[in-house]
């Protein structure tokens, strides 16, 4: 069929170069999820949202360091420089601060920048644009100025890769008014959120997982319309259960889908929700959830203290205290910076054996 296609428009049949692009991605997606294999990797359901809503929306384009020549160091931005020229594809110089200080520059003036760290460990160097700049405008302007800008790249640890890009910045980002803070788990997740971001009015930091990049997962018809979005501030439940509660986001949602597995062995019913997004927090899903199960585990990669799961934790205890049978559990990382050796950083992080002792304890099942 594309054969026929590329004839025609040689032969003058109307056939303008983007609409031959569009639907060539259109006929590779077809055949890649035909009945039966309907996957897609985390890295391709990146970079057809970002294709997406280029092509969709010519305000919105992509910056940071070599995501055009290079196609992107995680090749999110694979193809984009290609098909959208270098004006709306920027490869910037190794200046964190400088490229996030113009691109919430360009916002401001009513462009849609998606700004691409290679590690959200280097946006540090840029921390004063993304809180100071971009978070507090519309809120000091009286609602005269909107900053729609993402921030978006690999977040927390991935293998082998020492204290300094291994840190998860939910936390930080998450405690940030004015900031929306989004971080996904499956193809669906990556897809859906990244359109809402871009969409969205406002700031949203963007937190992915660099091993979940490669990772396939089942996707729905619905998800691979162009027009599919996923709300931001509602979570997902994962896998029903009525035992306990276990709460977390990102990668550790497979972690916990794992537990859940396990755990069901020993006729543990657990419910596991992803959160999707950190802020805003869709407290009345986890909260209805220990209504029902009366115990809560959370996890996250990150620092115990100041975390994710305290917010979480904090949330339950207040609404929904008369509810709980147990002490709520809490599973984070270690609190010490990321050692580098192989053995001591999967000390540092949470573990599915973890996650199946906790909930164990929580339902009074521990030996």
């Amino acid at each position: 069929m594309w054969g026929i296609l590329r004839r025609s428009a040689v032969d003058g049949g109307g056939f303008s170069a983007s609409t031959l692009g569009r639907t060539r991605f259109a006929l590779v997606s077809a055949r890649s999820f035909a009945a039966g294999s309907r996957e897609m990797t985390v890295r391709d359901a990146l970079n057809s949202a970002i294709d997406e809503e280029m092509s969709a929306d010519p305000k919105v384009f992509v910056m940071g360091e070599e995501v055009g020549q290079y196609q992107g160091a995680y090749k999110i931005t694979k193809g984009l420089l290609e098909k959208y020229g270098p004006e709306r594809v920027y490869d910037t110089p190794i200046t964190e601060a400088g490229f996030t200080g113009i691109g919430v520059g360009a916002a401001y003036a009513g462009l849609k920048p998606v700004v691409e760290f290679m590690t959200f460990n280097f946006s540090m160097q840029a921390i004063d644009h993304i809180i100071n700049s971009a978070a507090k405008s519309n809120y000091m302007s009286a609602g005269q100025i909107n900053v729609p800008i993402v921030f978006r790249g690999p977040n927390g640890a991935a293998a082998g890769v020492g204290a300094q890009h291994s840190q998860c910045y939910a936390a930080w980002y998450a405690s940030v008014p004015g900031l929306k803070v989004l971080a996904p788990y499956s193809a669906e997740d990556a897809r859906g959120l990244l359109k809402a971001a871009i969409r969205d009015p406002d700031p949203v930091v963007f937190l992915e997982n660099e091993l979940l990049y490669g990772e396939s997962f089942p996707i729905s018809e619905e998800a691979l319309d162009s027009s599919f979005c996923l709300p931001i501030g509602k979570a997902k439940i994962e896998r029903e259960g009525k035992d306990v509660t276990i709460v977390t986001f990102s990668k550790m949602v497979g972690f916990a889908l794992k537990a859940a597995e396990k755990l069901a062995e020993e006729e543990i019913s657990a419910e596991v929700i992803n959160l999707r997004s950190i802020r805003p927090l869709d407290r009345a899903t986890i909260n209805a959830s220990v209504r029902k199960t009366s115990r809560l585990v959370t996890v996250e990669e990150g620092f115990p203290q100041h975390g994710v799961c305290a917010e979480i934790c904090a949330s339950v205890v207040e609404e929904s205290f008369s509810y709980l049978d147990a002490p709520v559990e809490r599973i984070a990382g270690a609190d010490v910076p990321m050692p580098y050796a192989a053995n001591l950083e999967r000390l540092a992080l949470p573990q599915v054996e973890d996650i199946v002792r906790a909930a164990k304890r929580a339902c009074y099942r521990s030996k």
